[in-house]
This record gives structure tokens, C-alpha cells and sequence, in this order.
């Protein structure tokens, strides 16, 4: 029986890219790289939604502590940015990839213009075979760096808003955590992980706690908004442990990693 093609956007966080000390995860980017890369060439269509800029910028320019001004939150953006898309182009082309930036701001998915010439320009990469890698725009557009209640929430909404504009089957949201629980594993030994929901209700807003890990910014919370926006647009989502890139095989396949949300129409 032959795998069923699909167009998947994979969301990665903050802390899946960099480690403690906020340096490149460059064994993570790697794997992660390869990974990609060889679902590809199993005949899927994939769309990489990365965090991590402000983090590895601050750190690339030796700042002693996260930023908090504005204008030195966008310098370590600029930095970031330039610093993951050169490890990206250099990890993906070890397996004869080519990749694409694709800087957004909240603008260019809610004007009707802006966003059909988006849509285009991402048909005509997956056509070409190339991997689009999307960011928010932090070194430009501040709404999101300032706001407490972020749009895209360290990307997990705009991986979301990604899905539901390329018409993706699949977003997969790799986090510092197994997947959805009941309760927060973090402080509960006993919280269960919870394989599978049907619908995002109150009830399950409920379960979802706060902010993650100090050097992202998306909590659970983020993520369960993200994946109630790609369900109600009948995207299957899964939220998966990222410390192992290779579950994207499994979830690909089929295969029981982390939660999934079931994907609907009402």
C-alpha cells in the first residue's frame, strides 16, 4: 500500500533548536535537517515553520541576559535570523535540498492581496521542490515581540494560519513536551498524556497551562489555539516531542506520537 503524499507544515520551537546555554542545537538542527529532507523524498510536501531568532541573536552578540527593549529585541532578531538560515541552508544541502526564507508580519495574512501573492509564491516553491522556512518578521514588525497576548505565540498560531493558507493535510507542532496532558507533567506525576482529541472544547482549554520553557514564548496554551484554528479547517494537528526529530517519521506513517487533533468541518 503506498503512502498517501501530503503537503505537512512542521512547526519547531525555540527550544527544540537551542540548548541551555541559548547556543544552535546544531546536532538537533541536523537531524532535524535530515529528517525533513528525506520525508520529502518520500514524495510530501513540506513547509518549516522555525522559532529561535531572538534567542540565538542574543546570544550571538553576547548579551549577558534575554533582551527587553524593543530595539534590541529586533538587533538580536536581525542577528538570528541570519545566523539560522545559514545552518539551515548548510544542513539541508548536505541531502541536495534548497530552502527559502519566508519573513511574515500580521499584515500579510489578513490582507486579501498580500496573502493570495503568498499563497502563490509558496505553491511555486513546493512545485520547485523547495523547503519554504517561515519566521515572523520580529526584526521589523514589533507587534509581536511587545504584545503579552502574542497572534502568533513563539509561531505556534502562525504555523497554524500557514496550514490553513497553503491548504496543508497536516501540522505537526514539535515542543519541549510529549504532547497534550490533563495535567501540567511538569509539576504532576501522575498527569497522562492524552493520545487523542476528537474537538477542542472549554473543558480542554481548561487542561492547558501557562508559558513553557524560559527561552521560548509559547505555552501550551499557544499551541491548543493553534490547533483549534488548522482542526476547524479540517488539518489533522499533532503536538510532539521535538528532542527527537525522527517522530516526524512516525507521525508521517500514520503511527501514535504525542496528541492528535483530529481535523474537522463543521
Amino acid at each position: 500500500m503506498s503512502l498517501k503524499r501530503e503537503r505537512i507544515v512542521i512547526k519547531v520551537g525555540t527550544t527544540t533548536l537551542t540548548n541551555e546555554l541559548g547556543n544552535s542545537n546544531l546536532q538537533r538542527m541536523e537531524e532535524l535537517a535530515r529528517t525533513i529532507a528525506d520525508i520529502q523524498n518520500m514524495g510530501h510536501e513540506v513547509i518549516l515553520v522555525s522559532s529561535g531568532a531572538i534567542a540565538v541573536g542574543a546570544n550571538k552578540m553576547r548579551l549577558k541576559e534575554k533582551p527587553k527593549s524593543m530595539r534590541m529585541k529586533q538587533a538580536a532578531a536581525a542577528v538570528g535570523q541570519c545566523a539560522n538560515m545559514f545552518l539551515y541552508d548548510k544542513f539541508f544541502g548536505y541531502y541536495d535540498k534548497t530552502v527559502a526564507q519566508i519573513l511574515l508580519n500580521a499584515e500579510d495574512i489578513t490582507q486579501e492581496e498580500k496573502k493570495e501573492n503568498l499563497t502563490n509564491t509558496f505553491d511555486a516553491l513546493l512545485e520547485h521542490s523547495v523547503i519554504p522556512i517561515v519566521n515572523e518578521n520580529d526584526s521589523v514588525s514589533y507587534t509581536e515581540i511587545e504584545s503579552e497576548e502574542k497572534l502568533f505565540g513563539d509561531n505556534d498560531m502562525l504555523s497554524a494560519v500557514v496550514a490553513v493558507l497553503c491548504n496543508a493535510d497536516k501540522l505537526i507542532i514539535l515542543s519541549d513536551i510529549d504532547g497534550f496532558y490533563n495535567k501540567d507533567p511538569r509539576l504532576y506525576k501522575d498527569a497522562v498524556l492524552i493520545e487523542c482529541i476528537d474537538r477542542i472544547e472549554d473543558s480542554t482549554y481548561e487542561l492547558a497551562g501557562g508559558a513553557g520553557s524560559r527561552r521560548g514564548t509559547g505555552g501550551m496554551r499557544t499551541k491548543l489555539q493553534a490547533a483549534d484554528l488548522a482542526t476547524t479547517q479540517g488539518i489533522d494537528t499533532i503536538i510532539a516531542n521535538g528532542g527527537n526529530p525522527a517522530i516526524l517519521y512516525e507521525i508521517v506513517k500514520g503511527k501514535q506520537a504525542g496528541t492528535k487533533f483530529m481535523g474537522h468541518r463543521d
